[in-house]
């Protein structure tokens, strides 16, 4: 059964929140890129990725909640889309807390059973 955008953007941040690795990496595709919030590099390979997550999940207190208002999803071709937005993430850096909110996007394929293909995902900066 061919999942929703949403609902593969509902399950990521399930996983995230629970810190489910294993559920949270089975949503990226073999070939994804992933471009993180927290990080300067580009991560191509599920090694990388996995590597990313774990430590991120490492931090006290860690979620992400969508600002819904924000979400975007275009239909590219078939069960292909494009979902932007903005999320908020929760984390503590050295027992202090930290709120970080980021735009985000996603390129899924609704029909693989590891439909996200590009994740890209950068803090929105301080407007000058």
């Amino acid at each position: 059964m061919t999942k929703s955008p949403e609902q593969i953007l509902t399950e990521w941040m399930q996983a995230v929140n629970k810190r489910d690795i294993d559920s949270l990496l089975s949503l990226y595709n073999i070939t994804a890129v992933l471009i993180p919030t927290f990080s300067n590099k580009l991560l191509t390979t599920p090694e990388d990725i996995h590597d990313y997550f774990i430590k991120l999940a490492d931090r006290d207190e860690l979620s992400v909640s969508l600002h819904e208002k924000t979400l975007s999803i275009q239909l590219i071709k078939n069960e292909i889309y494009i979902l932007s937005g903005i999320y908020c993430w929760h984390l503590t850096i050295d027992k202090e807390s930290f709120v970080f909110e980021a735009r985000f996007s996603y390129t899924i394929d609704a029909s693989l059973a590891n439909p996200i293909l590009n994740h890209h995902s950068s803090q929105i900066p301080r407007m000058l």
